[in-house]
């Protein structure tokens, strides 16, 4: 598998061995994390070459359609039933075949898409949830599934490898062309700051583990 820097940077950021901010630099702060989870673990990848979980709402209607199981792994529709994507995860470990879950602009190698089917006319500001709002059947649902992929391919529940989309830019520095997904949630007036939001939903997937 090839990982880039930024890939290197927020593995050993999650697994506790402090990198630095995620910037794609090879730095020394860097290096010498690297070296030490060299030391202490016997792989810092997972043999699948998996190392994020990405979470979103498609911005549709409720209902899976074709074109959301070829871009997610994993659907979560509004009644918590959870509806498997056309691709394997593992389809996403290296991107360069093209054969892959695209539901991350330039983030898609080594990433897990998970998707509540929800949020079609949705409206940031002034806020409206529109018709098909996400639900807690829905949330909690994705908690138990991210859990399981969690367990499954040794991701830490961490702000660095189980994001939401909205947290991909500023965590991470990669641009996602303002998407805002998930920044609210249905207990909420608005949307509001997308870490501490997906600080509450890592908070969900935890109590999970």
């Amino acid at each position: 598998m090839t990982y880039t820097v930024r890939d290197i940077q927020a593995r050993l950021n999650a697994l506790g061995y402090p990198a630095g901010k995620v910037d794609g630099i090879d730095g020394s702060k860097t290096r010498s994390a690297y070296e030490q989870a060299k030391k202490d673990r016997e792989h810092i990848f997972h043999p699948s070459g998996l190392h994020r979980i990405h979470i979103h709402w498609t911005a549709g209607a409720y209902g899976d359609i074709a074109m959301e199981r070829r871009a997610y792994h994993l659907l979560i529709l509004h009644n918590g039933r959870a509806v498997m994507g056309d691709l394997a995860p593992e389809s996403n470990a290296d991107c360069r075949d093209g054969s892959y879950a695209a539901h991350t602009r330039a983030a898609n190698s080594g990433a897990i898409g998970v998707s509540l089917d929800a949020m079609g006319g949705a409206v940031e500001s002034p806020f409206n949830p529109g018709k098909y709002p996400i639900t807690w059947p829905q949330l909690n649902r994705m908690a138990a599934e991210v859990a399981n992929l969690c367990d499954t391919y040794d991701i830490p529940v961490s702000r660095y490898s189980v994001l939401t989309h909205a947290e991909i830019q500023p965590t991470l520095g990669i641009r996602q062309r303002w998407k805002w997904d998930i920044t609210w949630l249905p207990d909420m007036s608005k949307p509001g700051d997308p870490i501490a939001v997906g600080d509450r939903i890592r908070d969900m997937i935890r109590k999970e583990m």
